[in-house]
């Protein structure tokens, strides 16, 4: 009995540990910065051989080349996968659109969708938090009564696109106080991708109401890809990536661009002593700065702040083109979000535990001294 009673404590204790390193792993893998370190020293690691490849015989280095040569060949063939890839969203995109279009129809009141097309089946967890404010509900539809008695109904779904942007971190921190009138006129935005035979693509494309800030209808960002493997480095392919973008003019009415601001400033002349004001105009913070992306030289090369500019550009055009044009109502519900934050607040979780353990062992160590220092060379 005592042997089978140890077994079994040794096989509690081993699937324990199986677990525990099963959740490290998870956190690990959910973590950026441990990511970003462990990708750094891989990286150190690639940058360093073992010095073996130069101890083998010419035969054996003939052979490897023949394998680096096969390598290569992979990589063009999986930049044709990456070219099908494209087709196939070049074909689901125009059978995505006309969803799309009836989502833009709603949106900016163009159509009254059908008590059918507004019916919504919750599931169960709904129908409980429904239960629970049934009576608040009908004080507040009393209320909204009231409301709508004395102004007219609003039309469509107001704000939709804003309260998108505002929802989702990424676009939020481009947002400025004065953009905010202006992304109200927003009606939709849509994704184009390039022709077949063309340059692989894709253009974003953000629609306005007539309104008083500017003249244009559709401002365009287009963003150039490629996809095949560099001659001189094939074996860094890795799919497609960005290479480029262009964005639009924005045709501002008199007084109305908010990509600029005009400051004063005092100068003092150094003979005479006296005093004069100069005001200058200075580019401004704005959303709208998205349209005026850094142009990338023949050369490639660019600066620190144009190449940070440009990073951030390439990965806030992706995010819309993969994410919040496909699943625009799911950010304005933040349901999408909460989804977001769930995975987060389930790693904080783990983490509080893992602490909590911690703090145990060391107050069930008999050796443990709390009046003892644990500074490193005390």
């Amino acid at each position: 009995q005592t042997r089978n009673k140890s077994h079994i404590i040794s096989n509690n204790t081993l699937f324990s540990s199986q677990d525990n390193t099963r959740q490290l792993t998870v956190q690990m893998m959910q973590n950026p910065q441990i990511l970003a370190a462990l990708q750094e020293r891989l990286d150190g690691l690639n940058g360093s051989p073992s010095g073996y490849m130069e101890s083998l015989p010419k035969v054996v280095k003939r052979r490897v080349n023949a394998l680096k040569n096969l390598q290569v060949k992979c990589a063009h063939i999986e930049a044709k996968f990456y070219e099908e890839v494209h087709e196939l969203e070049r074909k689901y995109a125009a059978l995505y659109q006309p969803l799309f279009d009836k989502r833009s129809d709603i949106v900016r009141a163009a159509y009254e969708p059908t008590d059918e097309e507004c019916e919504w089946k919750v599931d169960e967890e709904e129908e409980l938090t429904v239960s629970k404010q049934e009576e608040m509900k009908e004080k507040a539809k009393l209320e909204e009564e009231k409301k709508d008695e004395e102004k007219e109904d609003p039309k469509g779904i107001p704000e939709f696109w804003l309260t998108v942007f505002k929802n989702v971190d990424l676009l939020s921190d481009m947002l400025q106080e004065h953009d905010e009138p202006i992304l109200t006129h927003l009606q939709d935005i849509k994704v184009k991708f390039s022709d077949p035979g063309q340059p692989m693509s894709f253009t974003l494309e953000f629609y306005f109401e007539p309104n008083e800030f500017f003249t244009n209808t559709v401002l365009t960002k287009t963003y150039k890809m490629r996809s095949e493997p560099d001659e001189s480095d094939p074996f860094s392919f890795d799919g497609p990536e960005i290479m480029s973008c262009t964005g639009c003019t924005i045709d501002w009415t008199k007084g109305k661009n908010v990509t600029l601001k005009t400051i004063k400033k005092k100068q003092k002349h150094k003979g005479r002593g006296t005093v004069r004001t100069v005001t200058k105009t200075v580019p401004n913070d704005s959303f709208f700065n998205f349209f005026s992306p850094p142009e990338v030289p023949e050369n490639g090369e660019l600066d620190e702040d144009s190449e940070a500019i440009l990073a951030a550009d390439f990965e806030i055009g992706h995010f819309i083109r993969e994410r919040i044009v496909p699943r625009a109502i799911l950010y304005f519900t933040g349901e999408a979000i909460e989804d977001d934050d769930d995975e987060y607040d389930e790693e904080g979780e783990e983490a509080d535990d893992e602490e909590g353990e911690e703090e145990a062992d060391e107050e069930n160590d008999p050796d443990y001294d709390p009046k003892v220092s644990t500074q490193p060379g005390s």
